[in-house]
């Protein structure tokens, strides 16, 4: 068994900015060499989060749509009141969907569905520059 850590960096717009690192993900998992495993995308902070669905403009703002249904930005957050940074829906939004994704593969190849993407959701509420850890575990 092989571990091997790599990362990406994301610039975002912030704002529960939506972006595809299929792409990323898979050179990654391609420049390994390994053929069966999976591999873990991670975000280090607490308004970050990576997860799946169909990138697609109606289902990005749909999702967006859905995270200020979840954690409207307009709320009274304590975080906010203790910080004053005005990001305590960000730390909601992003402990929801959680900051971490694991994605089998086989042959070299990730399995993900048809239309299945992975996503990196930045909730902060700011642009920023994010370094996500990908680590490919397999043989």
């Amino acid at each position: 068994m092989k571990i091997i850590n790599e990362d990406i960096t994301i610039d975002s717009k912030g704002h529960s900015d939506i972006i595809d690192i299929t792409h990323q993900v898979k050179e990654k998992v391609s420049s390994s060499r390994l053929k069966n495993g999976s591999v873990l995308v991670f975000v280090p902070g607490a308004t970050g989060s990576v997860t799946t669905m169909e990138y697609e403009p109606g289902l990005i703002a749909d999702m967006q749509a859905a995270l200020e249904r979840l954690a409207p930005k307009k709320l009274e957050y304590d975080h906010n009141l203790k910080w004053g940074d005005g990001n305590g829906h960000s730390h909601i939004r992003a402990s929801m969907l959680g900051p971490s994704l694991a994605v089998p593969f086989t042959n070299g190849q990730l399995i993900l569905g048809t239309w299945q993407q992975i996503i990196f959701i930045d909730m902060d509420n700011r642009p920023r520059s994010r370094e996500l850890v990908v680590q490919i575990t397999g043989e």
